[in-house]
């Protein structure tokens, strides 16, 4: 699985906001979800919506289990065993499993897998057994959309049915370094891109429909009908926050950048063009015209080297949660929760430091999320106590804004700022002739240090202020930005 930043405007000057972090953090502890079950290879973890509170955990390997949402749950039932048709390894497998929105009614379930010979994605329909709801019929299989693959890795693979009762399917780049075959950006095949169809009518011989409103519904120019979304390294992991209807991506990067993105109709991703908000390969220049930058990104470092996307939290187990995209890192086990309202900058976490291989996250029916821990006896867990606390910092005494570091700098610097009580923020960014050319912070705050990326990509070599209003205080300061 290795391998809406908004733009605003002014004068055709774009500014990105990469994160804010903060030292004012939480207190974090999880626990083994069912401690009396291990899974081979889990990747995904559901519920039917259905109002059993069952929990369905997805085999890499074919197989789809079922047991009740209970601590003390000693076994778990095969639910579904398709591991016959399915080519599983790498990237590849049983890889995502969706309930359909009236599941409780109709009995059908869908599931994305990789099959060989040719190697390919496929999608399909299942039903359970009308006379035991913990055993699907694997006969009952109904394929409804195929599409080849290129090679064994970056599939994608996640399946979910959003808000408008539509079926979204995740699909990676078709896989090599570089997307060599130009997958993302060729709008004429099925590979990395968000797709969007419609399971409960068919047309033009398909077991499908496209909606209307797809953006590519009805073209001229051969463009696949199903795209929602393209430019798409492995999206591997996705998910719906039903409250807002946003579509929250999590795009494994290439060597450098791992993103998150909120998934619109119709947009341009930007991959292979650039990897994250940045020119791919790295230290190329690039024309971003048209691509949607992410709405947040992390380099690769000491806490991460590959996503793994989560949930918005909408639990009621841990109110300091609430409203936040809990997400993760493959690679090295890091836990974040990222908070982010429309039209503001985004604050990012860090909850939690594993030893995991997180595959994927889930949640139960009532919001609650859980962590899959990948191995060959994959372990699911949760979170036993989410607290806010200061995270052994002692909380600043004063107002202070920093010099920005570097400085004089080259498209990117940091902004760092302290503020003692609860305020709402605001830092503006001048030209010399005091015209204010972007807002990088607009919100709330609690007491805390803080510190901003920016970057002022588009922007001449010169001098720049910014300036903070916070309550009563405000501070400007200059800054030397050499292109």
């Amino acid at each position: 699985m290795r391998t809406w930043y908004r733009a605003f405007p002014f004068f055709i000057i774009y500014f990105t906001l990469f994160f804010t972090t903060e030292l004012h953090a939480y207190d974090t502890e999880f626990r083994e979800a069912f401690p009396s079950l291990t899974f081979p290879q889990a990747v995904d973890l559901q519920h039917a919506g259905d109002g059993t509170d069952r929990i369905f955990v997805v085999s890499q390997q074919g197989v789809i289990y079922v047991f009740p949402n209970d601590p003390d749950v000693t076994s778990a039932d095969e639910f579904l065993d398709i591991s016959d048709r399915v080519v599983s390894g790498g990237e590849r497998g049983l890889l995502g499993l969706a309930f359909h929105p009236d599941y409780e009614n109709n009995g059908y379930f869908y599931v994305n897998y990789t099959a060989p010979d040719p190697l390919r994605t496929v999608i399909s329909r299942f039903e359970v057994s009308a006379g035991d709801p913990d055993v699907a019929e694997v006969t009952s299989e109904v394929v409804i959309l195929e599409f080849d693959q290129t090679r064994s890795n970056h599939n994608g693979g996640q399946i979910a049915f959003g808000p408008d009762g539509y079926l979204y399917i995740a699909s990676g780049d078709g896989g090599g370094a570089g997307d060599p075959d130009d997958n993302a950006q060729d709008r004429t095949n099925l590979l990395g891109a968000i797709l969007r169809i419609d399971v409960d009518n068919t047309q033009d011989g398909l077991n499908y429909a496209i909606p209307d409103d797809n953006p590519f519904a009805g073209n001229t120019e051969g463009y696949r009908e199903e795209i929602y979304a393209y430019g798409l390294r492995n999206p591997w992991r996705m998910s719906f926050d039903f409250e807002t209807g946003w579509l929250w991506c999590g795009d494994v990067g290439q060597v450098d950048w791992e993103v998150i993105h909120l998934i619109e109709n119709g947009k341009n991703y930007g991959w292979n063009i650039i990897e994250g908000s940045h020119c791919y390969p790295m230290g190329t220049e690039c024309d971003k015209t048209g691509l949607e930058l992410p709405l947040y990104e992390y380099e690769w470092g000491e806490d991460g080297q590959a996503i793994t996307g989560g949930y918005v939290y909408r639990g009621s187990d841990h109110p300091d949660l609430y409203g936040k995209y809990v997400y993760g890192d493959y690679v090295f086990g890091t836990i974040w929760a990222l908070e982010y309202e429309e039209g503001g900058d985004t604050v990012n976490t860090k909850l939690l430091d594993t030893d995991f291989r997180i595959s994927s996250f889930g949640v139960d029916q009532q919001g609650e999320i859980y962590i899959i821990d990948y191995s060959s006896n994959s372990r699911i867990y949760t979170f036993d106590a989410v607290s806010s606390a200061d995270s052994g910092y002692d909380l600043p005494v004063e107002y202070r804004l920093h010099q920005n570091y570097p400085n004089p700098f080259n498209n990117e610097t940091t902004i760092s700022f302290s503020i003692p009580e609860p305020e709402h923020v605001t830092i503006s960014v001048f030209n010399l002739v005091g015209q204010q050319i972007g807002t990088i912070a607009d919100r709330h705050f609690n007491p805390g240090e803080y510190s901003i990326a920016w970057n002022a990509e588009g922007l001449s070599s010169g001098v720049y202020f910014y300036r903070i209003t916070a309550g009563e205080f405000a501070e400007t300061k200059r800054m030397i930005l050499l292109q």
